[in-house]
Order: structure tokens, then sequence, then C-alpha cells
């Protein structure tokens, strides 16, 4: 029974091997190690947070089946687990109703095979790809060796700088502010006396009480005062430029002795200098303005005459043509162009920084809102800045830099919810506004929605250059690096080197670096350039900036050890001396 039960197990044996090598399977099994396969890229990479690998497999001739389907499936193997991706089926040339790519017997054949993206983990980091082959004819199936052909996954992109660029509500504080208090002396026709009523009027009785009490104030600093002067577009031009002079000086000489025994900060007495003076001897750009603001009835026709002849005594003759007309230009319009305009223009010296800074802490309320929120700018410390903010947008609450800033400091404080809160109110105080739009697509970023933040930054375009540096970081997450190197443009920061670095400009990226203010001398900047000496296949590169990059901050040790930038530099010996 024993030496029974032997030959018929010998048998079954002989005679699958007989099957096996007539379905052709052995020999493909045989010559496993002559299929060739190409994978791209490889090591493989992370693009957009996802994985898709190309590859390309040759079998030789005789090799491949005529009757089989072989079956290609990439694995991606981790520490922990696995993923398969898509199969690729391959098929001989006398196999029908399989749909698969023909491999010929005869001459061999190539395939070509894109995978699905597959999402990326943080566990694919150190991982492998292999290819697990099956050959089946009719029911027989045989596994070649599992191939490895790549590793990988190189995931740079993930070095993206989080610094996002917020944009604060501006103040407009000044500490100088220029401010201009303006009177009128008007005289009679060809005359250039100052009356007694004009130097009394209620215009100049305000215009005294200004200028006194700026006198007074050793804040305002006194600067100069214009007097122009006019005459009105009647009458022959030399007499009219004698007047507009003569007008000028007497109304010169009216505000210097009403000042004269004041306390005024300039001796208006000594310094003629102080007065400046302006004259304009026919006033034809006054006299269209008071007629087109006139109720005059042919003011239409007078104001088409001004358009028609240039020539001032022409227009005056055309004018007084209108005999009716005339009579109430001369009545209303002229005496009002007789006049001397002066006008006082003054320094206001603003509140001092301590000052404001005190005011903020003690009486927040009794500061403008241009003065508390530039308060907020004289200190560095988040907290304090966040009560500044608060309370200016307790008392300004129409005012939306109020709460776009509070939403600015819970930002830096990665606040989230509260920063979206404050951003929302701000957007709801200033509707459609741009740099509200920049920070509240910063928030949706942060949280996880780059599509909602893209089209917030679509929003906010005119904010400034901010809001392409955000969608710059946005496009490195997605992946199409092109657009990140076109909304960073000229940027010389960390971010637009990677940006370079990844669309394949390495050379650009560390000349990018190199011209940083901010990030030149950063430890992630040095490993940055280091990897684009592993892209350039320049070991003294990445030995240079690696062993910078490693003082600076021991965690890029381990990085690189596991980095698949530097698969192909594993075994150089500068590179496992500063790694190991």
């Amino acid at each position: 029974m024993k030496n029974q039960s032997l030959q018929t197990l010998g048998l079954a044996v002989a005679t699958a091997v007989a099957l096996t090598s007539c379905s052709g399977l052995g020999k493909l099994v045989k010559n496993a190690d002559k299929i060739t396969y190409k994978v791209t890229p490889n090591p493989m990479e992370m693009h957009g947070d996802s994985i898709t690998v190309s590859i390309t497999g040759t079998y030789p001739a005789k090799v491949f089946p005529k009757k089989a389907t072989v079956t290609t499936i990439p694995v991606i193997k981790y520490a922990g687990g696995e993923k398969a991706l898509k199969p690729v089926v391959l098929i001989g040339e006398k196999v029908e109703g399989v749909q698969g790519q023909k491999i010929a017997n005869k001459t061999g054949g190539s395939f070509t095979y894109t995978s699905d993206k597959v999402a990326y983990m943080p566990e694919m980091k150190v991982a492998t790809l292999e290819l697990r082959v099956a050959g089946q004819v009719k029911k027989k199936v045989k596994d070649l060796p599992a191939a490895k052909v790549a590793d990988g996954t190189m995931i740079t992109s993930l070095l993206v700088k989080a610094d996002d660029k917020a944009i604060i509500g501006k103040d407009n504080f000044q500490k100088i502010v220029p401010h201009s208090e303006t009177t009128n002396i008007f005289f009679t026709i060809n005359q250039s006396q100052v009356r007694g009523s004009e130097m009394t009027s209620a215009e100049m009785k305000t215009f005294k009480e200004y200028t006194m009490g700026a006198s007074k104030n050793p804040n305002v600093i006194f600067k100069n005062m214009n007097v122009s002067a006019y005459a009105s577009p009647d009458g022959e031009l030399t007499r009219n430029s004698e007047l507009a002079e003569d007008r000028a000086k007497e109304a010169t000489k009216a505000m210097m002795a009403a000042f004269k025994d004041k306390k005024m900060k300039v001796d208006t007495a000594a310094k003629d200098a102080f007065y400046t003076k302006v004259t304009t001897a026919e006033d034809w750009d006054g006299f269209k303005k008071a007629m087109e603001a006139s109720s005059i009835a042919d003011k239409d026709l007078i104001l088409r005459v001004l358009t028609m002849y240039p020539d001032g005594d022409t227009r005056e003759k055309e004018i007084k043509n209108l005999s009716k007309t005339y009579t109430e230009v001369a009545e209303n319009i002229l005496p009002k162009l007789r006049r001397s305009v002066l006008t006082l223009n003054v320094d206001v010296k603003s509140l001092t920084d301590e000052q404001i800074s005190k005011l903020a802490a003690s009486a927040p309320d009794s500061l403008s809102v241009e003065e508390i929120l530039y308060a907020a700018t004289l200190t560095t410390d988040l907290n304090t800045k966040l009560d500044i903010y608060k309370k200016a947008e307790a008392k300004y609450a129409s005012d939306w830099r109020t709460s776009n800033n509070v939403g600015m400091i819970y930002l830096m404080q990665n606040k989230l919810n509260d920063a979206e809160a404050s951003f929302k109110k701000a957007d709801g105080i200033s509707a459609n506004n741009a740099i509200v739009k920049n920070n509240m697509g910063i928030v949706a970023r942060w949280k996880g929605d780059r599509k909602a933040a893209m089209e917030l930054y679509k929003q906010a375009g005119s904010a400034g250059p901010e809001v392409s540096y955000n969608m710059g970081i946005i496009e490195i997450q997605n992946g199409n690096y092109p657009a990140a190197v076109s909304n960073f443009g000229a940027d010389n920061s960390f971010n637009s080197a990677l940006a370079k670095l990844l669309n394949g400009n390495s050379e650009g990226a560390m000349s990018t670096i190199d011209n940083s203010t901010t990030d030149k001398d950063a430890a992630l900047s040095f490993y940055l350039k280091a990897v684009a000496g592993a892209r350039q296949n320049k070991a003294d590169v990445i030995a240079s900036n690696l062993k910078v990059a490693i003082q600076k901050d021991a965690s890029f040790k381990q990085m690189a050890k596991d980095d698949a930038e530097f698969i192909k530099f594993r075994e150089n010996a500068e590179f496992k001396a500063l790694v190991n």
C-alpha cells in the first residue's frame, strides 16, 4: 500500500509538472528575472496628498505564454501594512474574451500602466513598491517571485511652511496732522482797502478765535499763511493786476495788525516771509464756478461764451451784450470775486507714543479709533494687543478693522474658532472686504478646507501681495507646482524656494534661499538645500548643507535618514556619518 501511494503521488507530481510545462507557465516563472520594469517616479513621490506611479514593463522573446493571462498587482508595502493598487492585465496572443494588453510570444513586448491616485499616509514615508505577478492558463495559476521595483516615498512638499500672511486693518494715525483754516476778505469794486466790517465779520471772528487758540496750544506748529488775492474779470487787465497785488498787500497788513499785540507763535509783524502772496488778475475760474452754482436765467449761455472765447476782453464784451443778465451778474456774482483768501497752515502734533499707551490702558474711551488702533502697534505682547483691539471693538464696533484685528491676534494664538468668529463679524460690517476675505481664507486652510480657502483668496485679490503668497501655499499642497512658482513670484522665502525645487528648478531654489532675508539661516532652509543637492546628484552639496541643518536642529538627522530624497546616497560614507 505504501509503495502504491508513493507511485500515485509521483505520478500526480509528474502530471502537474507536465501540465505546467505545456501551459508555458513554468518557463514564465523560470525567466521572471528577465522581465524588466521601470517605475516613474522612483522613489515614489507624494503629489497633492496622493501617490501615483507609472510602470513600464518589458517581456523578452519566447517568455510570455500564448494562452496565458498574467495579472500584475503593484503593492505599496510599509511598516504595519500594505496597499494594493489597481492591477494590470496582460494577455497572450491566443487569449480571447479577456481585456488586457497583448504580449507576443515570439518577439516579446512591453506594457504601460498608470495607477489610480492612492491617498498618502504617513506610514508610506518609508515604503517599497512591489509587483506581485500571477500567470494563469485556464484553471492553472502560477505565481512569479515578487519583484521590488521602487522605494520611497518622497514627501518634500510637506515641508511647506504654514506661514500664511494675514493682513491687519491698518490705522491711519499720524504723528503730525496738517490742518488749514481759511477766511475771506471782500473788497468793493476798484478798491484794495480792507474795510473794518470785514475784520469783524462772523467768518473772521471764527478764524481769529482758532488762530489764537492754536497759538496757545503747544502741540500746534504754525507753518505759513497763504494770501490769494483776486480781481473780478471786469475792467481793464492792467488795472485788475494792480488791484489783485494791492489786495494781497492790504490783506496781509490787516492780518499782521490784527495779531500784532497778541502772543502769537510767529511774530507776524517782523516776519513778513510767513505770508505767501499769490494774485489772480481776472478770476475767470471763480467766475465759472459761481455761474455754475447760480440760478441766473442765462447762465448756460454765459458758460458757452466762456467755452467759445478764451480771450478775456472778448468774454467780457459778449457777456455785457446781455445787458439785463449782466446787471444780475454784476450784482450777484462779481462782488464775491473781489477778495483775498487767507489760509493759515499749521501742523498739529498728536499725542506721544507714551501718552497713547497709557491712555489705552487707563482711559481707552478718550482715544480716537486711529489712536487706539495705533496703540496696539506699540507693544509686542499678544495679550496686550488683544486687550487693546477688544477695547477698540467695544467703542468702535462699526469699524471693521477692530474686529479684523481681534481676529488677527486670535490667529497668531492659534485660536481658530475665535479668529473665524471675529473675521466673520468684520465681514458682516464690511461686506466683500478683500483684507477680511484673505484672513478668512487662512482660517479655512488651517482647518483643512483648501478649496474654500482658495475661493476666499480669489475674492481677496485686491488686498495685496499677501494673497498671492497664500495661494502659493495651497498650490504646493495641491501639487500644482508651476502655479505655486507663479504665485510666489520674486518673493525670496522658503516656500518660494520649495515651489521652485518641486517644479524642477533646484538651482533656483538654492538661489532663492541664499537671497532670503528671513529664511536664509534657518535649519529647514539648509535641509532644503541638501535636498536640492540630492536632486543635482551632488554629494558635497548634501553633506555641507545637511551638516549645518543637523547642527541647528538635531531632529533633521533622523529625518534625513528616512528621507527618500537621499536614497541614492545612503551608502555614501559622509552621508552615513552624518545620519548615524
